[in-house]
């Protein structure tokens, strides 16, 4: 429905009466935003030197020749903030559906916790070539150094080449000493546990602990807020003007947990019941593997809620809201729904849910 736009000249010349009605126009429009459940935003393409070209395939988006490594599906870092694509939000950065929302985005308990600041980062990794060993730090060292959250990360590997493998954790408890030593001579990653991986793997990646992802692997990564990486390897890569990358050796040292630890599995798919992946102080995830509707009741659940489409689509229903979700894409729920329909479209559908 469309409403007249009165500028404020006219509506002091207007006759009292018709002052009323204005104020309830502007009411119903606020409370049509309230009733707001469901969220899709435009992703934000990351080009790498060491991305492909398989997201904007898998995304049915049009290939543009660039060499996309992520896409940031649901972001409020700065500079890099989601916008919503569609309804009255429109427009909005996550961030400002944040302020604008608040415990009915966030949940109650979250709003309070995080300070209004969404808390996590939703994306999807193409490696065409290797990532560079890395690290991220916890949340005390992240906040007293960079004034923002640490980085535990959990990889759901969506699509992997035969070969494709990564590195997760070390293969055993290195000193501080060896580490360094293993870092002049370009020996680290011999140290690094190796995984050659398939699809469906889930690897979780708390904050200290080193990796890398390898060439052939297509991951769905779901994360902390925080975009502080420090590099440690890099395999000699140069970036597009010939340059070493920079490393950031002095501030991993101080991040590292140096213990030999690894958290990977291949969850058994269960038709029509959902699996749980993780639960960690940070995000909770399950996988659904649907072939008829699903009721998923929020009721009790004082969260916001994310749903990723990794196979299939399907159509995404609460209470008069009804969005369709399709391969390689993302919905922010709001932690006010109570409850919604997923339902299947042609066929089986492949989601990650995942609250905090």
């Amino acid at each position: 429905m469309e409403f007249p736009c009165f500028c404020k000249r006219n509506v002091e010349k207007m006759p009292v009466l018709i002052l009323p009605f204005l104020f309830f126009i502007k009411f119903a429009l606020s409370t049509i935003k309230r009733e707001m459940y469901l969220f899709t935003f435009s992703p934000i393409m990351k080009p790498t030197i060491w991305g492909g070209n398989e997201i904007l395939r898998y995304k049915q988006m049009p290939a543009d020749g660039r060499r996309i490594g992520e896409s940031w599906e649901l972001s409020a870092i700065p500079g890099s903030e989601s916008v919503v694509d569609q309804g009255p939000y429109a427009g909005y950065t996550l961030p400002a559906l944040t302020e604008a929302l608040k415990s009915d985005l966030l949940g109650k308990e979250n709003y309070i916790r995080y300070g209004g600041r969404f808390p996590l980062l939703i994306k999807f990794i193409d490696a065409c070539d290797d990532l560079s060993v890395q690290v991220h730090p916890g949340d005390a060292l992240a906040e007293a150094r960079h004034h923002c959250s640490g980085k535990s990360e959990m990889w759901y590997v969506v699509k992997a080449a035969p070969e494709a493998r990564l590195y997760s954790g070390f293969s055993y408890s290195l000193t501080p000493e060896e580490y360094e030593r293993r870092v002049e001579e370009c020996t680290l990653p011999e140290a690094l546990q190796c995984y050659h991986v398939h699809e469906g793997d889930v690897f979780y990646q708390p904050a200290g602990r080193v990796h890398s992802i390898g060439a052939g692997c297509f991951i769905c990564e779901i994360q902390q807020s925080s975009d502080i990486t420090y590099r440690i390897y890099d395999f000699g890569r140069k970036d597009q003007n010939g340059n070493m990358r920079q490393l950031h050796l002095a501030e991993a040292s101080e991040a590292i947990d140096y213990s030999a630890q690894t958290d990977a599995f291949t969850p058994k798919v269960r038709i029509n019941e959902p699996i749980e992946l993780l639960n960690t102080v940070y995000f909770s995830t399950s996988l659904y593997d649907l072939d008829e509707p699903m009721v998923c009741d929020y009721s009790e659940l004082d969260s916001f809620v994310i749903l990723i489409c990794l196979n299939g689509s399907c159509k995404i229903c609460a209470d008069h809201e009804e969005v369709t979700l399709n391969e390689g894409h993302t919905i922010l729920v709001a932690a006010a729904c109570p409850g919604l329909v997923i339902e299947p479209l042609g066929g089986e559908v492949k989601l990650i849910e995942c609250f905090v």
